[in-house]
């Protein structure tokens, strides 16, 4: 084989490794759902509820439990790279797929861009030069070069993403379970209500899950790499069952520590894991802000792992330039896919905040998981499957895939105008360019 040949892009998801297993993937998802939301989330709910803040979160789980049993389903019926993408295609066809992945990828470009601008926040605390509003440039350089590395890591190969993926997981989740473990005891209980007399309306219930939702959101991002798993059929529900529920615990948690500790001042902290810890102990908050960056960079390594295949999806089945559809020969990525992920994110986190882009990635992503329960009953009332393997069953037939659509239809009418209008632009300038390249494949009409 000649060197020209053997540096030549490869097509198709035969060209991708296979070498995501079990623990590899929960770390996957358990990093790409604790990102940047755990870290601003304790503050906002005790804005929201108040005491009654951790019934948020367990109503938040309520509808995310049913959600990740739906992705486990159909995600071991299918090998194919893409996630949700895939998913809708192969029940309802293609362009119920690329919504689907149109309404995920305008979620990730969000989630990622509104997580690094977080990141910044939280570097700026730490060395204040890089939160100067007089001189943006340090905070650019910073995204620039965060960015930059995060490409790199993912351009030499899966395994090495993976790997960097693992580790990022083990570093931010040690010091978060150990504060959740070791807060605990301190607790003032006289702070926490888990009663529903205690929530201050339904309206402001209902506008605190959508901020929940995209704290507990993450999973439809680490599976999109469905063909570089090993297994699908066992590794998808194991690792995201296993996943969302250590995620709700460890939320729950830190929500009732941080109040039990914090009080009223819990809702007005800017950086409300830090003080917790601080209130244990003083270097504890120095700690966790070093953890909190650390997160973020995991969130936004695992977001563009996951997004970067995605794009690679839609370019292999025709939705977007081939090339995207490419990967290199050498580490088997799809580097083109990698790069416009990462840019349009990069050039959205200069100019934006977490909390308008949190709250559109939320919005966003409740609408796919409508699409992928809906999806979920009914491949396996047609027992649609990928290969031998014996694909998870969810039990109670259509009933957990309704419960999880009607939650999140419940969800997303909470969203303000101004939201649904942003996703609204989005999601109709994609569904332009699928039409432009629907009428190209079709090419012109015969002459006669």
């Amino acid at each position: 084989m000649s060197d020209a040949s053997s540096a030549r892009p490869l097509q198709g998801d035969a060209a991708l490794i296979r070498a995501v297993g079990t623990f590899a993937l929960t770390a996957a998802v358990i990093n790409v759902i604790i990102g940047g939301g755990i870290f601003r989330m304790p503050s906002a709910l005790a804005t929201q509820m108040g005491s009654a803040a951790p019934l948020a979160l367990l109503a938040g789980a309520m509808a995310i439990v049913p959600v990740a049993l739906c992705f486990a389903a159909i995600g071991s019926r299918t090998r194919a790279t893409g996630g949700p993408y895939t998913y809708l295609t192969a029940v309802f066809g293609p362009f119920a797929g690329f919504v689907a992945g149109a309404l995920m990828w305008i979620s990730n470009l969000a989630s990622s861009a509104g997580v690094a601008a977080a990141f910044t926040v939280q570097v700026g605390t730490l060395a204040p030069v890089f939160s100067d509003p007089d001189n943006p440039w340090p905070r650019a350089a910073l995204l620039t070069v965060v960015y930059a590395l995060l490409f790199a890591l993912n351009a030499f190969g899966v395994k090495l993403g993976a790997r960097a993926i693992a580790v990022l997981a083990t570093l931010k989740l040690a010091p978060l379970f150990l504060l959740a473990a070791v807060g605990i005891f301190f607790v003032d209980w006289s702070q926490v209500s888990f009663s529903f007399g205690d929530v201050p309306s339904v309206s402001a219930l209902g506008a605190s899950m959508v901020l929940v939702m995209f704290a507990y959101s993450g999973m439809e991002t680490a599976l999109v790499p469905s063909g570089e798993l090993r297994d699908p059929s066992r590794n998808v529900p194991r690792a995201t069952v296993a996943a969302i529920l250590l995620v709700v615990l460890l939320y729950l948690g830190l929500q009732i520590v941080g109040q039990g500790l914090l009080g009223d001042d819990l809702a007005k902290s800017g950086v409300p894991i830090a003080d917790t810890a601080a209130a244990l102990w003083a270097p504890g908050r120095t700690l966790l802000l070093i953890t909190a960056c650390v997160s973020m960079a995991g969130f936004l390594m695992g977001n563009l792992l996951g997004t970067s295949r995605l794009v690679y999806a839609l370019g292999r089945d025709g939705y977007l330039p081939s090339a995207f559809g490419s990967v290199t020969a050498a580490h088997r990525v799809p580097l083109l896919a990698l790069a416009a992920h990462a840019g349009i994110a990069w050039a959205l986190a200069l100019g934006g905040s977490f909390d308008k882009l949190a709250l559109i990635s939320g919005g966003a992503i409740c609408l796919t998981y409508a699409f992928v329960a809906a999806a979920a009953w009914r491949a396996q009332a047609r027992d649609l499957r990928d290969g031998d393997a014996t694909p998870f069953r969810l039990p109670g037939g259509f009933a957990l895939p309704l419960v999880s659509l009607v939650a999140m239809v419940a969800i997303v009418t909470t969203l303000k105008p101004d939201e649904w209008l942003a996703i609204g632009i989005a999601l109709a300038a994609l569904m332009l360019v699928y039409g432009v390249l629907h009428l190209r494949r079709r090419g012109p009409p015969a002459v006669n």
